[in-house]
């Protein structure tokens, strides 16, 4: 099983996913946050019954689903209930990132934290023993973000803003991807990466 954990980060449109499947390629397991937010909120589970309690049942759909739609109404603009959702999902989130990294075959694992800087960073995450942060230059990030999912610049910009700046991202950064090439230079550094992360994992006590 692996003991030596990498935490992958940049910001929306940065190539985060396109990183992924090139460390998957090299069989590396990686652990998606976007994911397991998901799971961590299917019926049955004690994360979505402490969200029921505190958002109350108008946040289920009739099958007993998470009414994302809804649960968004509630907390959007207001920041004591984000607060609140977000006390009750992302301990959650981080624990479960953290077994499958654990149980992972191979020497080392991936997290995958799109908002690992928002999160509480290194103090949040104090298992990975680096950070990996995809960066991509603020234009072509934004231009990327704009034909993805199809919206205007303002509202790009706006969804940019939102995020941690790129200056804080970098902060935290152990290893920089820029990806302003294509998929090509990613794998290169993927591959790259790959051999050094599995020798610092073998030369880790």
């Amino acid at each position: 099983m692996s003991d030596y954990f990498i935490g992958l980060t940049g910001g929306i449109a940065s190539g985060k996913s396109a990183l992924e499947k090139a460390f998957a390629k090299q069989g590396v397991v990686v652990a998606d946050a976007d994911l397991l937010a998901r799971e961590v909120v299917a019926p049955g589970e004690p994360a979505l019954a402490a969200v029921v309690e505190r958002f109350g049942r108008d946040v289920l759909q009739a099958d007993g689903q998470l009414d994302r739609a809804a649960l968004r109404v509630r907390v959007f603009g207001d920041p004591e209930q984000r607060r609140a959702l977000e006390a009750i999902l992302h301990p959650a989130i981080r624990a479960r990132l953290e077994a499958i990294c654990r149980a992972a075959p191979g020497p080392y694992a991936i997290a995958t934290v799109p908002l690992l800087t928002e999160g509480g960073g290194r103090a949040a995450y104090p298992w990975l023993h680096r950070i990996l942060v995809v960066d991509t230059p603020a234009a072509v990030q934004k231009a990327r973000l704009m034909q993805r999912d199809g919206i205007d610049a303002a509202l790009a910009d706006q969804m940019m803003a939102a995020q941690a700046s790129r200056a804080e991202r970098l902060a935290l950064a152990d290893d920089i991807v820029v990806n302003d090439g294509d998929l090509a230079h990613l794998q290169r550094a993927a591959d790259q990466l790959h051999a050094r992360y599995v020798a610092l994992a073998s030369s880790t006590p």
